[in-house]
């Protein structure tokens, strides 16, 4: 197959063009060219802004692709734009989506790809809602062949997964855990979140590929694994070799006091405060034999390692700290007051 990837080189798409670039597919990534030194020689690459039609156009010419790939599509006109550009060009136009767009808390903990669609807390899953309905309005009006996919908290060696941070990553809970500070886990820690390596949605998303029974259809890609937040942190302690500090705050309250760039609002309160636990069995019929094979410890471990080993990584964020130690002061403060009044 020929496949275009728009995007390709970040936290998920990486993963999907390395295991294309190991198969017999052709594979093209179109993006900035901003990580060229880490794309694979066989990948060809189109170096372009995707809003720029035109250029896009006059590069890949009269080029048939059996499967676009759109990683990088986050507003409804961005939709559109691909649209324009791939209608009559692609056998299959894959959007991916998100997992936050599912309303939350639904009327079920179990999600499913009919989880009804809403996000009253988050524009970002509000757009990526408004973008699906506009793809699946053109496949419906004038069949355009569109699978979407919906990812939820998807890592890599890059990134390791945990529930609050700054806007610098995390690098700053962990110093705190290695320092042995108090880090703080949102609510009680009790709820289930589900975390999924890279390297194993790919698998899945590259199934879907050139599959007939996946166009006009909605899937989600995750792991079976269901931890606690609680939990999760532990992991990361234990990479560390440290012993976890937990500090539990309520979401409500964090996303209250939060700056407003940290969009605890969306974040917390649109999706990873609430258990949700996601069946992936419509997946694993259209792909026989899918499975997610990484447990958290392992994928939250080789994270781990990959930033230790890494100095250039380590960003501190003395915001993000200072917050953190404000906010934990300010409820030991309340504590003692109000046990003054018992």
């Amino acid at each position: 197959m020929r496949i275009l990837l728009i995007g390709g080189t970040g936290n998920i798409s990486s993963a999907v063009t390395r295991q294309l670039a190991e198969s017999e597919n052709e594979v093209w990534i179109l993006n900035r060219g901003t990580r060229r030194a880490e794309v694979a020689g066989q990948v060809r690459q189109v170096i372009a802004d995707i809003d720029d039609e035109e250029e896009v156009l006059r590069q890949i010419g009269d080029t048939q692709f059996d499967a676009v790939c759109e990683f990088i599509g986050f507003l409804p006109e961005q939709a559109a734009r691909d649209v324009r550009l791939f209608r009559g060009r692609t056998r299959q136009y894959v959007f991916i989506s998100s997992a936050s767009a599912y309303n939350k808390p639904a009327a079920s903990h179990i999600i499913t790809e009919s989880t009804t669609l809403a996000n009253p807390y988050w524009q970002y899953s509000r757009n990526k809602i408004a973008c699906e309905e506009l793809l699946m309005r053109e496949y419906r009006d004038r069949a355009f062949p569109v699978t979407i996919v919906r990812p939820s908290h998807t890592y890599s060696e890059r990134f390791v997964p945990l529930g609050l941070h700054g806007l610098k990553g995390n690098w700053q809970v962990l110093k705190r855990m290695l320092n042995g500070q108090p880090v703080i886990i949102p609510g009680d820690g009790s709820s289930l979140w589900t975390l999924t390596w890279n390297e194993d949605f790919a698998r899945g998303f590259i199934g879907l590929l050139g599959n007939p029974k996946a166009i006009g259809e909605a899937f989600q890609i995750m792991s079976d694994e269901s931890l606690t937040w609680n939990q999760i942190y532990q992991c990361a302690a234990s990479a560390l070799h440290v012993e976890l500090q937990p500090y539990h705050v309520a979401s409500d309250f964090l996303a209250a006091v939060a700056p407003r760039e940290y969009d605890l609002t969306g974040n917390l309160l649109g999706d990873k405060s609430v258990s949700v636990v996601f069946d992936c069995t419509k997946l694993k019929r259209a792909v026989p034999g899918f499975q997610a094979t990484t447990r958290a410890h392992e994928g939250i471990g080789r994270a781990v390692a990959y930033l230790l080993s890494h100095p250039e990584l380590q960003v501190d964020d003395p915001d993000f700290d200072a917050w953190c130690d404000r906010v934990i002061a300010s409820q030991e403060q309340a504590k003692a007051a109000l046990a003054k009044l018992v």
